[in-house]
């Protein structure tokens, strides 16, 4: 059996004890058999009740990320850039191919509507033809880097914290390398993460001339896929976090990711900031808000379906990681926008239950004798 933190101290003492050594981990001891709101410390005391914590309360508009303007390629594809990454003075203008693909531009007919000229889906999914896909990386490819041969390298993603680092070899080849990160410090590549409502985490070194991408769904977020990653770089190339400049994607925002007790509880076992990513979220829905009688129910008060639901910021999540990992905050960029409630613009899995397609987020060191992009 193991020793007591504190032999013959007092239950309270112990404890106090423990939550001391969890803190000095990064990690907190499930408290959620208090039933908190802001400033108010009770407790409940009933015998065989765990109230779920109560979290700040917000209604979806107030949550909701601005839909970003694309940028317009001459071969008609819409990307997002990270504006601050192309300002002359930046560091990265030089160097540095990056971007974050949308729906718009492509070729595809699988999931547009009838009579629509084509959408950019870049994942190989059961729904559209492979063949328009590959033509649509390379309408990506054009789209970033100028050159339509530029290799791509992608993953077969797991909702892991697995990282790879990457290789020309290793373009074209997704089914052979499984994992959520890729890195490198070879130039003439392009490095891809696909997403349809997971948030892509795109880091660069301008001193070291190293890049990386990141798939961060609430898997690979628990599992730190982020924080990991920077402790990656460090080791294989010696980055330095306080050099390193990171930009977070469009995913799928707090104002519409509802998810259930079991992600909380993940979080709330690996994070102790975890109380900041979550939300308590009321429905606008404007029938029920026209009609309230018709939603009454005789069930007792917290037993009806009807209330706030729970949502998860992960944008947020995976902001906390990177400043964890030693980025400084103005050296973090978020480009804005949400999968699910914008879909003219992306990709949802949520919003089309499960019919879309998927976008990319690439990045990339452009080769010394590869000239500038327009």
């Amino acid at each position: 059996m193991p020793k007591n933190p504190i032999p013959n101290a007092d239950p309270e003492a112990q404890l106090r004890e423990i939550d001391r050594l969890f803190l000095a981990a990064g990690l907190v001891r499930n408290l959620r058999r208090k039933s908190v709101l802001p400033g108010d410390e009770s407790t409940d005391k009933s015998a065989g009740i765990t109230p779920r914590r109560r979290f700040q309360q917000a209604m979806p508009e107030e949550l909701t990320p601005a839909a970003p303007i694309p940028r317009v390629a001459p071969n008609g594809v819409r990307w997002l850039p990270v504006p601050a990454w192309e300002k002359p003075a930046s560091p990265t203008k030089s160097w540095l191919w990056h971007g974050f693909s949308t729906r718009m531009g492509g070729l595809s007919l699988a999931y547009c509507a009838e009579g629509a000229s084509g959408e950019l889906n870049l994942g190989f999914t059961a729904d559209d033809n492979r063949e328009t896909v590959i033509a649509n990386r390379r309408l990506l490819a054009e789209a970033i880097t100028g050159d339509a041969s530029t290799p791509l390298v992608t993953l077969r993603q797991i909702h892991s914290s697995v990282l790879v680092l990457a290789g020309p070899e290793d373009a074209d080849r997704p089914s052979l390398c499984k994992g959520d990160g890729l890195m490198t410090n070879v130039p003439g590549l392009l490095l891809a993460v696909q997403t349809a409502d997971c948030i892509p985490v795109l880091v660069a070194d301008p001193k070291r001339r190293v890049v990386a991408a990141f798939h961060a769904g609430w898997r690979g977020t628990v599992k730190r896929i982020v924080e990991s990653g920077v402790g990656r770089m460090r080791l294989e190339y010696g980055s330095r976090p306080q050099d390193l400049i990171a930009a977070i994607g469009p995913g799928i925002g707090a104002c519409c990711y509802a998810v259930g007790e079991e992600v909380l509880s993940e979080f709330e076992s690996q994070f102790s900031y975890a109380d900041h990513l979550f939300r308590e979220v009321y429905s606008t829905d404007p029938v029920r808000t026209k009609y309230p009688m018709l939603f009454l129910t005789q069930r007792a008060p917290g037993h009806s379906p009807i209330g706030p639901s729970l949502h998860l910021d992960l944008v947020e999540a995976n902001r906390r990681q990177l400043l964890a990992a030693g980025l400084k905050p103005r050296s973090i960029q978020s480009v804005g926008g949400c999968t699910n409630c914008q879909p003219e613009l992306f990709f949802s899995h949520r919003a089309s239950k499960g019919h879309a397609g998927r976008m990319l987020s690439v990045i990339g060191i452009r080769p010394a004798n590869s000239r500038q992009k327009a």
